[in-house]
């Protein structure tokens, strides 16, 4: 998974909002090279890690029921998937978005490690926090604010599963106090204020501590403790409400991305044909590319023969 097309076509001058102007700066800087190191972990060691207990067929468990121990009762293990029984099925509406914390948690966790950012090419010593990492929990941080968009107060429901994900880090993160986050400032002054020096301690304690639960329920099928303690961290407390408010109020445009034709002219040379960037431009961009006559006006004819069109395509 690689998302570098999508974040290089960011506007240098684009708004970088409940930011400081030192860590917007950061985040200009190294926000592509922290992505990169976040996208790698989610999804190889995030997606890619955790088992589930379970069941088989014929009444055999895939794992010791003497000998593992649950990592937060101390004692035996007394959950597990049964036959036929799926981890989507067992934890519901909620699975999906519980997954993609887990998998964003790892991501941060993970990141600090210098073994881990030395395949990236960033070199650190054990306890160190360098930009690409600060810029990490940085992003996590502000995605988690920004994910409040996502949240129907109404309904008390999600719409996003990545932004619930991201805005439960946050509250973990906000729970886990020492001076590791504060959201300092109100309305259209709110600033998010991430101590760098207590990332190393406190903000790993707290993110590892939140996937020791996330796993262990996971992987015990324990839907009822594991639910519980989600959905409580992504429940939206009043002063996150009036939040909500300043994310709405400072909500940027949509990107668009609005692509240039090349034109053959009739003395042999070509030129650079360029529409607004607005979605009137977006729409002149492909009606002049596939028009009788344009760029790509040909393959028009050619559809029928791909086999995605099975009618005729009228020339009308």
């Amino acid at each position: 998974v690689s998302l570098g097309n999508v974040l290089s076509v960011s506007a240098p001058t684009e708004k970088i909002t409940f930011l400081s102007e030192e860590d917007s700066e950061l985040f200009r800087a190294f926000r592509a090279k922290s992505f990169e190191v976040q996208v790698a972990i989610h999804e190889l060691l995030g997606h890619g890690s955790g088992k589930l207990l379970r069941e088989e067929a014929e009444g055999r468990l895939n794992f010791s029921i003497n000998e593992v121990v649950h990592l937060l009762t101390g004692g035996k293990i007394t959950s597990y998937y049964k036959p036929g029984q799926t981890w989507d099925a067992v934890f519901g509406p909620d699975s999906s978005s519980y997954e993609e914390c887990r998998a964003e948690a790892v991501g941060i966790f993970l990141c600090t490690v210098p073994a881990i950012l030395a395949i990236f090419g960033h070199q650190c010593a054990d306890g160190e926090v360098p930009d690409v990492v600060y810029t990490n929990w940085l992003l996590m941080v502000g995605a988690g604010v920004l994910g409040l968009e996502y949240y129907t107060p109404e309904t008390k429901a999600w719409r996003q599963a990545h932004m619930q994900a991201r805005y439960c880090i946050l509250r973990v993160l906000l729970e886990a106090g020492g001076g590791l986050l504060e959201l300092r400032g109100e309305g259209d002054a709110t600033q998010i204020f991430l101590d760098r020096s207590k990332i190393p301690t406190v903000g790993k304690e707290a993110v590892g501590q939140l996937l020791l639960k996330l796993n262990v329920y996971k992987a015990t099928a324990d839907h009822q403790e594991g639910l519980k303690m989600y959905q409580s961290y992504t429940s939206v407390p009043d002063d996150l409400l009036a939040l909500r408010q300043v994310v709405l109020a400072q909500k940027q445009p949509r990107k668009l991305f609005v692509q240039c034709n090349t034109v053959l002219g009739p003395d042999g040379k070509v030129s650079l044909q360029e529409f607004e960037p607005t979605p009137e431009g977006l729409v002149r961009s492909f009606t002049e590319r596939f028009k009788e006559g344009g760029p790509l006006g040909d393959l028009i004819g050619e559809l029928p023969n791909c086999g995605q069109f099975p009618h005729k395509v009228s020339s009308a």
